[in-house]
């Protein structure tokens, strides 16, 4: 062997090499990412908290009756604090997605009680929760997004070469609100001209 063909090797090794730390690093990148925006959610998820639980005191005397609706949004709170302890992300992306059904339910209510949204602690607080779902409607969607993005990477060819060297790669995670089902009919989705 002359040391053209040595070199050329050598240079092929090192760009392999070099290529396979890239791949590494991006995938690591992108799992760190996903984390980072499961984070987020949690983050408005406890704002939204906050704001109940302020709305609560703020509106107790005045709604006695509703009260019902306010405790089992207390109630689905504590349930995904729990889980979230747990580690059970299912309960909690239940949990929450419950609570994000309750909204518009409590718009209903307040608009019932005009003393009641004629105060400005109620009115803030009111449009605090809008403001805080919408943050909770971008962040889950930046999540399943990212997702999305690191599985597509982890699969393409050369890449899921390297995954299949490197275990800690090959990381599963749950996308928010959709299940196997959904996910794979969003896959399975056919554009028809």
């Amino acid at each position: 062997m002359d040391s053209l063909t040595l070199y050329i090797i050598i240079f092929v090794v090192v760009v392999a090499f070099l290529w396979v730390i890239k791949v590494y690093n991006s995938l690591i990148a992108m799992i760190q990412a996903i984390i980072n925006n499961f984070k987020q959610i949690d983050i408005q998820l406890d704002r939204r908290a906050k704001i109940f639980t302020n709305l609560i005191e703020v509106v107790k005397k005045a709604m006695s009756h509703e009260m019902e609706l306010l405790t089992k949004v207390t109630e689905l709170r504590n349930t995904s604090l729990a889980a979230s302890k747990s580690g059970d992300t299912a309960t909690k992306m239940a949990a929450e997605n419950q609570i994000s059904s309750l909204i518009p339910q409590l718009s209903v209510q307040f608009e019932a009680y005009p003393q009641v949204t004629a105060g400005t602690n109620a009115l803030q607080l009111q449009e605090e929760i809008v403001s805080t779902e919408n943050k909770l409607a971008y962040a889950k969607q930046a999540y399943n997004d990212s997702i999305e993005k690191y599985e597509a990477k982890k699969q393409s060819f050369l890449e899921a070469f390297v995954v299949s060297m490197f275990s800690k790669l090959n990381k599963s995670f749950e996308q928010w609100g959709l299940t196997a089902e959904k996910r794979q009919e969003n896959e399975d989705m056919t554009v028809k001209f």
